[in-house]
């Protein structure tokens, strides 16, 4: 089984302004309400792909109640630990001249709560896949993430991690199966600039040696890299499309990069599916379809770097 983790996930509000003015009424042309955080995008993606998954985390209150229900609508199973102090948060992005997002708090979590998700994590066993997506909430240790990694090092499970800088760098002693930093992050981890592919291949194949599996780079509209378990270096194009939605591409690009992998063992056609969802999540205004997805695999071309 994939089980999906999102400990502060969220009601995101996505609303269209034709032009945002500070300090006035502003008149909403369009809006969308969806479940949103990092590892629930990860969920609903592996889904379209045909993958069934659980999502775990935390949720409260009523925003905590509607998350469930969402993911129940769209036939995704969840097994959430209820908190009883605050409400799940709700994350408005305005879509203007620029985008501009307003992020909330979410709920405390008390320490017997974090035991129940804990005994959840215990409950996994050989063969699974654990995915852990996005920041630690502040009423939780910065440490959790490499807390849930021991607990399962003794089981055969793959573990994907898609942090930034020391949440990321923490867990490499672990020996993640997969890591997806973006250039960016990559570029602030090790603070340098990353002026060509070469410098990204560089701190990527770091990041190998520091105990990642695999490394995913995804690098916007120069597609994305991949150093493998198996020393292999490939780089994917990108697809052709307008770029309508950043938000949910790179968790896009996890959930179809596992997809990719479970059916073929496979790291070139895991980059590919990897890709073109990545791609069709960008190009839409919700997370991509699997129509679509299917569609734009068949213009990701892989190239085999040499170095």
């Amino acid at each position: 089984m994939i089980y999906t983790v999102t400990l502060n996930p969220s009601i995101d509000y996505v609303i269209k302004v034709k032009e945002l003015v500070k300090g006035h009424i502003n008149r909403v042309n369009e809006e969308h309400v969806y479940p949103g955080g990092k590892g629930i995008n990860v969920t609903r993606i592996l889904k379209n792909l045909d993958n069934d998954n659980i999502a775990l985390g935390f949720v409260s209150g009523f925003t905590g109640d509607y998350i469930i229900n969402s993911l129940k609508e769209l036939g995704l199973k969840s097994n959430f630990i209820k908190v009883e102090q605050g409400f799940t948060r709700i994350n408005v992005k305005i879509k203007s001249e620029e985008e501009t997002e307003i992020n909330g708090q979410g709920p405390n979590i008390k320490k017997e709560e974090l035991d129940e998700f804990y005994k959840v994590i215990d409950q996994l066993v050989d063969g699974d896949i654990l995915i852990l997506s996005g920041s630690i909430p502040s009423c939780l240790d910065e440490k959790l993430y490499e807390d849930i990694m021991k607990r399962v090092e003794h089981k055969n499970i793959k573990v994907v991690v898609d942090a930034t800088k020391n949440l990321l760098l923490n867990v490499l002693k672990y020996k993640p199966f997969l890591i997806k930093p973006n250039n960016h992050e990559l570029a602030e981890m090790f603070n340098v600039e990353l002026n060509t592919t070469q410098d990204i291949i560089f701190y990527a194949e770091k990041l190998k040696e520091m105990g990642a599996q695999n490394v995913l780079i995804s690098m916007g509209k120069d597609g994305a890299l991949l150093v493998s378990e198996d020393n292999q270096v490939l780089i994917s194009s990108v697809a052709k499309g307008e770029v309508v939605n950043s938000v949910g591409a790179g968790d896009s690009m996890v959930a179809g990069f596992i997809s990719g992998y479970l059916k073929s063992q496979n790291y070139e056609d895991a980059l590919r599916l990897g890709a073109a969802s990545g791609g069709a999540t960008a190009f839409s205004s919700d997370l991509a379809t699997r129509e679509f997805i299917d569609k734009l695999v068949k213009e990701i071309k892989i190239e085999k770097i040499k170095l």
